[in-house]
Formats: structure tokens, sequence, C-alpha cells
């Protein structure tokens, strides 16, 4: 008796291309668009210049022999040999064929103010300082490379906080249901009342002091509403699909249920809410700064320059780069998060 063929568009689970896992769907889905690809290198690359960016911009070498003793990475270490000296001053004293050094790309501290004993403020783009400098002298492009430290800093670690909150809230307020599930919601519209930005201001006008810390917290503390929702919502779905409810049923614990099959499951949505609220966070950092209740200064702050463009309004190199650094970090973490919307999105699974 002769078989039957499949149909040519019927293939088994290990044929489709997306049917092995959640993960190497996902992965799948957003590497296939060039946007994606493009965007995800951008953050990458601001990343790694955030990490890195006392090798990048800084008032002394990577690397220096001078007068007979070696200096490994002294912009970290700070030698007492050094003290009082930067890139300019070591390059007079430096002897032809005796002494060496590797210079960063950007030879200034971002809060270096005077070169070769000289203050020159409020200095055009040119070769010597190539996005100018400030009203007190400082090199822009050392600003804004610090800057962009402090912004992904304040992004991660101020989403790190609300996702925490909003998934450990979201969570139980799902799986519980009842009394539990009326107060998280109540409080969740409670919080959602204020505008966010204009809350954060007010808390951050009440307290005596700023600092980078505590702007992290703040905005932690204020911006979990939209996650809890998200993490409420898609554990209500799941918590009755078919293999939650037969893992019920062998007797798995309440607790081990949740964190083994229903929380993984419902990750998706976070990562999307993270990825946007980085963006959301690093914009806010900026505002904050801006009105003057950001990062303390001298802390190198895309915000804090943005204020001196206002301040200055002929210095157009003050608003420029740092408001360059500021679009493309805010739209390459957008573009993220609409790759990663469309990657976890369930009804790509069989397309």
């Amino acid at each position: 008796m002769d078989s039957i063929a499949p149909p040519a568009d019927r293939r088994t689970r290990e044929e489709r291309p997306f049917g092995r896992s959640p993960i190497r769907r996902a992965i799948s889905v957003f590497s296939s668009s060039l946007v994606n690809r493009a965007a995800a290198v951008l953050v990458i690359m601001l990343i790694l210049v955030g990490g890195f960016a006392d090798f990048l911009a800084s008032d002394l070498p990577l690397y220096l022999e001078f007068e007979g003793k070696t200096h490994v990475l002294p912009m970290l270490t700070r030698p007492e040999v050094l003290e009082g000296l930067d890139n300019s001053a070591l390059l007079d004293l430096m002897v032809e064929n005796e002494d060496w050094a590797l210079f960063p790309p950007v030879p200034y501290h971002p809060n270096q103010s005077k070169v070769r004993g000289e203050i020159e403020a409020l200095a055009p783009p040119s070769p010597k300082h190539v996005m100018g400098t400030d009203d007190r002298g400082r090199d822009v492009f050392a600003r804004v490379i610090h800057g962009t430290r402090i912004s992904l800093s304040i992004g991660f670690v101020a989403v790190s906080i609300y996702v925490f909150i909003g998934m450990f809230l979201g969570a139980i307020a799902g799986y519980r249901g009842g009394f539990v599930d009326s107060a998280v919601t109540r409080l969740i519209e409670v919080m959602m009342s204020f505008p966010t930005f204009f809350f954060i201001l007010a808390i951050q006008g009440l307290l005596e002091r700023t600092s980078i810390f505590q702007l992290m917290v703040v905005i932690g503390l204020t911006r979990w509403t939209d996650v809890a929702r998200l993490v409420r919502a898609e554990i209500l779905r799941i918590k009755n699909e078919k293999y939650v409810v037969a893992a019920r049923s062998v007797g798995l614990s309440r607790m081990r249920l949740l964190v083994k099959h229903i929380l993984p499951n419902a990750m998706g949505p976070v990562m999307v809410s993270a990825s946007f609220g980085v963006a959301g966070c690093v914009l806010i950092e900026a505002a904050l700064s801006f009105l003057g209740f950001g990062t303390p200064p001298p802390t190198a702050s895309w915000g804090e320059l943005l204020t001196q463009a206002y301040q200055h309004h002929e210095c157009w190199w003050l608003m420029a780069f740092p408001g360059i650094a500021l679009f493309i970090t805010v739209f390459s973490y957008n573009l993220v998060g609409e790759g990663l919307r469309d990657a976890v999105d369930p009804r790509l699974l069989y397309d």
C-alpha cells in the first residue's frame, strides 16, 4: 500500500524555523531585520563607550614610560609621581627616545579646564578640541563620552529597580488574585495618577542633596507601574494554560510553579518594557539635569551641557553634540524595543 506524502508546506517541529526554542525563534525574528541589527550594534557601541570612557577620554596616558619608571593604566591608578601633571604637561617633559606614552583618543579629563595653564572657555570645534569647550574650558567631547556612562548607568540601574518591583507586585497580584490583586491594582492606579516626570521632580526638589544613586532610586521607585500591569496580565493569562494546570495537578508547590513555569513565560513583555524604559530613564535624567535637579556638578551630563547651550545661544556645539548623543541613544533603544516586541509576539511562531 502506497504511503501518502504530507503536503509540501507541512513540516515537522524540528524543520520549522522557529519551532525548536522560543529563544531561538525570538533571536531569528529579531536578527532578520536590518534595522534591528543596526540598532543592536548602536546599543552595543554605546555600552562600550560608557564602559570604557576612562580609556577613551582621560588627562593621563593609558601606558607611560617616564623618568625610568613604567606606569600601566595611570589614568586609573593615579600614581603620586604624576600628581599635578596631565597629557600636555607630560608631552612637554618627556625626553625623546627615552620616554614613551600611549595617549587616549581624547587626551582630556571631563573636568579638566586648563591646558598648559590656559583656559579656553566656549572655544568652537577645532583640531585641538574636536567638539569645542564649555563655559569653563572643559572639553565637550570628553564630557559627552563620560556622560554616556552616567546616562546609561542611571538607565540600567533604575530599570533594574523598577522591573524587580513591578515583577514582584505584578506576579503576586496575578497569581494570588482576590484581595491581594485588588490592593496591588489600587496601588498601581494611585501611582499612575501622578505624572511620572513631575512626581520625580517634586521628590528631587524636596531632598537636600542630589546624587547619582539617589536619582537611580527615585526613578526606579516611581516607574514600576507599567511593568506590574504587564506581568499581572501575562500571569492571569498563563496560569490557566494546560501545562500549568498539569504541573499543579502533580503537586508542584505554588512558589516553584510561579518561579519555574509561569514567570519565565511572562518575561517577553518585560524585556520589551525594559528596553523602552532605558530610553525613558535617559531622557528623564537629561531633563532633570537640564533643570538643575539631576546629576550633581561637576559630573559630566548631557543635560548639563544642554543647560549651557541654553545660556549661551551662540555656542551651537553645546547643543548639537550632546543632543545628537541623546537622540542616538533614545532612538537605538526604542528600535531595539520595537524589534523585541515583534520577536516575542507569539503570532509569529508559525508564520
